[in-house]
């Protein structure tokens, strides 16, 4: 079987098979297309002012995501236990919007240089539609749960109750659990003239308690912290579960001896805890991120969350000392904060959740006539190795390849991105193994990664420690690329062998993120890579590279370019089109490039998982442009460039969405694909995904999204994710 036809994808091309490809050259810089390829837009295209209204607006955008995430828990169709696990996905993804956007708008409009968006709104008109539009799903979100998930879950036998539903034996069960490991944790707060409120900290759940002293008739108001290391759900009895809160609640005259327990109300708030570190002020950037966190604690809050069921009286209380807005308070049916609801999600019942698939190795690393691990550098001499997550294995791929290079001898030097990665991770240990070994080791943590700053401290001083040579990239700007570099002597010679993905190196999300990465030894690459990280490293200044786009410098006006070169392509006949696999785009000059493309006649299909501010199927504007959303039992999160280049194809692959933050104020990189049977691959995998015979959201003009699961017949239209695994299957079988 020939090299190509074995690295194809399993998908056959919904359109006319693509011509043939030859190898391009490598030595040209990626800053320009090819030598004298370079084109402007010229004609009407070029001179036709865009209308002002041909943004969606980001924030409801973002609302829509969501909203497709909720409407999968909806769906009949979904498992059961993965409609819980979408539940609780919802529910944290909204605790991050508001922690961060909302939080975000916020603070802008209170400093005054909140600016109208792109859709013309005004900061608080967007706020407002923000508080209908969560306000409508968190009511849709928990009704889904009381009134859909949680009675078909009992219908399998898992119960999720409340204490009034308990037996007896069950409350006396957990009276003792109480009494052992919940009683002595718990600190109530009272507030009166000498006890003044006391700090609610963010998306904590919390009691708030009305108690009566008998002897003088005074009532008083308490607050009881639910310890946040305490299980979201107890296990009364076998798949009998009850919230934490309930069991508090039930014992408070535990809690206030000789005093009468009026009232109790499960309340939760949500702060700003996005981070602000002034970094060109700041000496040391690890000392500044750590105070920065702490600060992170003590954010204003930005959302109250209570029961339906609580008093007025307690709730005016709760608003005026919280000092928050009424808009900002969501009264809810209990229990609050399902982000607890995916330790239910990991019960052991593998018939209410999808197929387990467990991932394989990629045939061009797996060794059929041997129990040893491959040799992954001379798999590498052979042939670059494309892979896609989780469908091949993370594990006997990119953290074998690190973990190989580390116990080499011959490995001289290895150079690594993180951004987010384990608790326990093989990467650090094989990068820490390295240095101890003699090997020259640099790592660029990116400590600012978001939520994940605590993690990232303890893993640049754990690596420190172990003689890593630990940088923190390029001040004002993340380095958010994902890269791994190792250098090799062999023989006379030193062989670089690279790694570009769009993932980051975390071996636990491998497994439901999906993600393509690029395992190369070409020369090019590599060079490329030393170039590119003696710049993050120290003070090399170099912005041309010969098959790398690098943002802030040269990613967006190289992808631009190439949209504009279609449009070249397209007048003159040939082969012309744009697809775009991204998780958002945002960027305004992107987006107007596609739409002067999809004016001119080019066909332009966008996959995007999350944001989209493009507006589709306008009349005169974007009539050519489709855009699809794929949400399922994986995390789609790669990012894909493919261009039809008049009929050779060009794709592109990397860490880098079409945002400003991802353009402006990143390292990005984007690498180009060589191998012809690889771009075909990759051609046909978003082709395949933005096709109208596969299972997705459409994107209309005005800003909605309509699923699109069955066909006119009502039969099931094809789901990528599920297509993918079947091929891996087939291969595995056909293989052995």
């Amino acid at each position: 079987m020939s090299q190509e036809t074995r690295t194809l994808s399993p998908f056959t091309a919904s359109e006319p098979a693509e011509p043939s490809e030859r190898a391009e050259p490598e030595s040209a810089p990626e800053t320009a297309v090819e030598p004298g390829a370079e084109v402007s837009v010229s004609g009407p295209e070029a001179e036709a002012e865009l209308p002002e209204d041909r943004f969606l607006d980001r924030e409801r955008s973002w609302l829509a995501f969501n909203e497709r995430v909720l409407e999968l828990a909806e769906d009949p169709t979904t498992p059961l236990l993965e409609r819980t696990h979408f539940l609780s996905i919802f529910a944290s993804n909204l605790d991050e919007f508001f922690m961060v956007r909302v939080a975000g708008l916020k603070r802008r409009i209170a400093t005054g240089v909140a600016t109208r968006s792109v859709t013309g709104q005004a900061p608080r008109e967007v706020l407002g539609t923000i508080w209908t539009r969560a306000r409508e799903q968190m009511t849709r979100h928990a009704a889904c749960y009381q009134q859909t998930v949680a009675p078909e879950l009992a219908e399998r036998g898992i119960h999720l109750l409340r204490w009034r539903d308990l037996t007896e034996q069950e409350q006396i069960q957990l009276f003792s659990l109480f009494r052992k490991k919940i009683f002595p944790v718990l600190t109530p707060l009272a507030v009166d003239p000498a006890h003044p409120f006391p700090y609610i900290s963010g998306l904590s759940l919390n009691l708030a308690v009305v108690v009566r002293n008998p002897a003088s008739g005074h009532r008083h108001f308490a607050r009881v912290k639910v310890p946040p290391l305490l299980s979201r759900f107890l296990e009364a009895s076998p798949q009998r579960y009850v919230p934490v809160e309930d069991v508090i609640a039930a014992h408070l005259e535990e809690l206030f001896r000789g005093m009468e327990v009026l009232a109790h109300h499960v309340f939760r708030v949500t702060r700003n805890e996005d981070l602000e570190v002034e970094e060109d002020d700041a000496e040391n950037l690890l000392q500044a991120l750590e105070k920065e966190l702490l600060r992170r604690r003590f954010g204003p809050p930005v959302r109250l969350e209570v029961e339906e069921s609580i008093d007025d009286e307690v709730l005016d209380l709760l608003i005026r000392e919280l000092k928050i807005r009424r808009e900002e308070v969501f009264c809810l049916p209990g229990p609050l904060d399902l982000t607890g609801l995916k330790s239910i999600a990991a019960l052991d019942r593998p018939e209410l959740k999808y197929p387990k698939f467990v991932a394989g190795t990629h045939r061009d690393l797996a060794e059929v006539e041997s129990a040893s691990a491959p040799d992954i550098f001379a798999a590498l001499r052979t042939r670059d190795v494309l892979l896609h997550h989780p469908y091949d294995s993370f594990s006997t791929s990119v953290q074998a390849f690190l973990e190989q290079a580390a116990a080499d001898p011959d490995v001289l030097a290895i150079k690594q991105t993180l951004y987010r990665t384990s608790g326990d991770s093989p990467i650090v240990d094989a990068l820490i193994d390295a240095a101890e070994s003699g090997k020259q080791v640099l790592v660029l943590v990116e400590i600012k990664a978001r939520f994940d700053e605590h993690a990232n401290i303890k893993w640049a001083r754990k690596l420190e420690e172990a003689g890593c040579h630990v940088v923190y990239g390029l001040v004002g700007l993340k380095t958010h690329c994902k890269l791994s570099l190792v250098v090799r002597q062999e023989g006379e010679d030193l062989r670089r062998y690279a790694h570009v993905g769009t993932g980051n190196y975390h071996p636990k999300t491998a497994r439901f993120y999906e993600d393509i990465g690029l395992l190369t030894a070409d020369p090019a690459v590599g060079a490329d890579l030393s170039d590119l990280f003696n710049r993050l490293s120290g003070y090399s200044r170099r912005d041309n590279y010969r098959r790398l786009l690098v943002a802030p410098r040269s990613l967006r006006d190289g992808l631009v370019t190439r949209v504009r070169r279609e449009i070249e392509h397209h007048r003159a006949g040939r082969p012309a089109f744009v697809r775009i696999k991204v998780n958002s785009i945002v960027d305004e000059t992107v987006i107007d490039a596609l739409y002067r493309a999809s004016q001119a006649g080019v066909p332009v299909d966008i996959w995007v998982r999350g944001i989209c501010a493009v507006r589709p199927g306008v009349p005169g504007l974007s009539e050519n442009i489709r855009v699809r959303s794929v949400l399922g039992r994986f995390l789609e999160h790669s990012r894909v460039y493919t261009f039809g280049n008049g009929g050779e194809n060009e794709v592109w692959l990397g860490s880098a969405d079409l945002m400003h933050r991802n353009l402006d104020r990143r390292i990005e990189v984007l690498v180009r694909v060589a191998d012809p049977a690889h771009r075909s691959s990759i051609t046909r995998l978003l082709a395949t995904g933005t096709a109208d015979s596969t299972a997705s959201w459409h994107l209309g003009p005005d800003g909605a999204w309509t699923r699109h699961a069955v066909d006119a017949e009502g039969k099931p239209l094809r789901n990528v994710q599920e297509t993918l695994i079947e091929s891996r299957r087939k291969r595995r079988v056909t293989a052995a």
